[in-house]
C-alpha cells in the first residue's frame, strides 16, 4: 500500500447529505444530529444527517426502485439514494411511497419497516433489497441539490459531499440513532450559528457556511426556491497564505456570500 505524501492527495470518497427542513414556530428550521465523540470524522459536532455512498446504492434494483432519477448519471443517481438511504438509517425518516401511490409513507408504516435500519447500516444488504421486499419506491424528486463541498487536499481523510435539501411529511418524526449519533434537535440555522460562536456547539466550517447560506431565508419555500436559483459550485477550499494569516479561499460564485475565511473561524449568522 502506498502512502500519500503532500503532492498525492488521499482520494476524497463520494458522499451525501440531507438537510431536512421544516417551518418551526420562528421560521424555517433544519434537523441537526451529534456524532458519537469516538467517531473518528467530525467527533462530537453538530452535523446535518449523511455518510458515503454504499455498494447497494449503486445497484441497479435501487434505481429501479427510485422515482426522480431521469437523466441523471450513475453517480448523480447514487447519491441521492444514499442521502434518502442514510436518513433513514439515522433519523427513521424515509422519503417513500407504495409503489403505485403518490402519497409518501407515513409513520405505521415506517414503524414497520424499523427492522431494517441496523442490516441496512452494517451493509448487510441493499436499499434496494428492502425496497423490492416492501414493494416501495424512493422518492429522489422529493430532493433539491443545495452545495457540493470536497475536503481540502491536505487532509488525511477526505469526502467529496453533495448536500440536498427535503421536507420529510409532518407525520413522519426524526429521531437519531444512539449510536453513531447521540443528539439530535430541530434549529433554526441563525440559533445554531450562534451557540457555535458561543461555544455551546462544535460545528464544523463547511456546517457554519451551509447553516449561513440557509438562514439567509426565512422559510423552506424560500430556501428551496433559493437553491433551484443557485448553481451548484463544487467547493474545495484551498488554504492560502495572506497578510492576516492562513485562510481557506473558496469560489465567491458558490452563493456563501464570502471567499475567504480563517481556518476553524466562527461564521457570522449575521446577513
Amino acid at each position: 500500500m502506498t502512502t500519500p505524501s503532500p503532492s498525492t492527495p488521499v482520494a476524497a470518497k463520494p458522499a451525501a447529505t440531507l438537510l431536512l427542513l421544516r417551518e418551526g414556530a420562528q421560521g424555517l428550521e433544519v434537523f441537526m444530529v451529534v456524532r458519537h465523540h469516538e467517531i473518528d470524522f467530525a467527533s462530537g459536532a453538530l452535523v446535518f444527517p449523511g455518510g458515503k455512498i454504499a455498494p447497494g446504492d449503486r445497484e441497479p434494483l435501487a434505481r429501479e426502485r427510485t422515482s426522480g432519477l431521469e437523466d441523471l448519471s450513475e453517480e448523480q443517481a447514487a447519491l441521492r439514494i444514499a442521502a434518502l438511504r442514510e436518513a433513514f438509517e439515522e433519523c427513521a425518516l424515509l422519503l417513500a411511497r407504495e409503489r403505485g401511490s403518490r402519497a409518501l409513507i407515513g409513520p405505521e408504516r415506517l414503524e414497520r419497516l424499523d427492522h431494517y435500519r441496523s442490516p441496512l447500516d452494517r451493509g448487510e444488504l441493499g436499499i434496494g433489497d428492502m425496497l423490492r421486499a416492501e414493494n416501495l419506491e424512493l422518492a429522489c424528486e422529493s430532493l433539491v441539490h443545495f452545495a457540493h463541498w470536497v475536503t481540502p487536499t491536505m487532509m488525511p481523510k477526505r469526502f467529496d459531499t453533495h448536500f440536498f435539501l427535503a421536507s420529510p411529511p409532518a407525520r413522519q418524526l426524526a429521531r437519531h440513532d444512539g449510536h453513531e449519533l447521540v443528539d439530535s434537535v430541530w434549529i433554526r440555522p441563525a440559533d445554531a450559528l450562534a451557540q457555535a460562536e458561543a461555544g455551546q456547539r462544535t460545528v464544523i466550517a463547511p456546517t457554519r457556511l451551509n447553516l449561513q447560506r440557509l438562514g439567509y431565508s426565512d422559510s423552506v419555500a424560500e430556501a428551496v426556491a433559493a437553491a433551484r436559483a443557485q448553481p451548484v459550485v463544487r467547493v474545495l477550499p484551498e488554504l492560502v497564505a495572506t497578510e492576516q494569516g492562513p485562510r481557506l479561499r473558496i469560489p465567491r460564485e458558490a452563493g456563501y456570500r464570502v471567499s475567504e475565511f480563517a481556518p476553524g473561524a466562527a461564521v457570522s449568522a449575521k446577513r
